[in-house]
C-alpha cells in the first residue's frame, strides 16, 4: 500500500478551510431568517429639536420657520473691527532673515500677522517691538510699514 500524499498539516488546513465555509454559509442563513420585512418604515429616524435621533416623528405644532439665508455652511468670517487708532504695536516673534518673510503677534488682540521683508521700513530680528499698520492680503492681514520701536 502506498502512503497518503497529504500531511497531518495539510489535513488540518483543509479540516479548518472547511468549518470556516461552513460557518460562514450558517451566519448567512440566520442574517436571512433574522432579517425583518425591510420596510421603509422600519428604517426610518427623525431628528429630535436636540439632535437626538428618535423612532417617533417630530411634532409639527412645534415646527420653526428657518430663513435659507440664516444657514451658514462655512465658518464665520472674522472681520478685525476698525480701531480708532491705525498704527497697531507688537513683537516679532519669528522671522526668517534668508527669506525674507515673518509673523508679528500684536499686543492687544494677540493675533499673529504675516510681514514681508519688502513691508518694512527697518531691519527687524525675532523678538523686537514694532509699530505696524494693517492691511488686507489675499490670504488674510498682512502687516505694513513695519518700524522697530526704540
Amino acid at each position: 500500500m502506498s502512503r497518503s500524499q497529504e500531511s497531518f498539516n495539510k489535513k488540518e488546513v483543509r479540516k479548518k478551510k472547511e468549518k470556516k465555509r461552513k460557518d460562514k454559509a450558517e451566519k448567512r442563513l440566520a442574517r436571512k431568517d433574522g432579517e425583518s420585512s425591510g420596510s421603509l418604515d422600519d428604517m426610518i429616524a427623525y431628528v429630535d429639536e436636540h439632535g437626538n435621533i428618535t423612532d417617533t416623528p417630530p411634532d409639527p405644532s412645534l415646527k420653526e420657520e428657518i430663513k435659507v439665508e440664516d444657514i451658514q455652511i462655512t465658518p464665520p468670517k472674522r472681520d478685525r473691527p476698525e480701531d480708532s487708532d491705525p498704527i497697531k504695536t507688537g513683537t516679532v516673534t519669528f522671522f526668517n532673515d534668508s527669506k525674507g518673510y515673518g509673523f508679528i503677534k500684536e499686543a492687544l488682540t494677540k493675533e499673529d500677522v504675516f510681514v514681508h521683508i519688502n513691508n518694512c521700513i527697518d531691519d527687524i530680528k525675532e523678538g523686537n517691538l514694532v509699530n505696524f499698520e494693517l492691511e488686507r492680503g489675499p490670504k488674510g492681514y498682512t502687516a505694513v510699514n513695519v518700524k522697530i520701536l526704540k
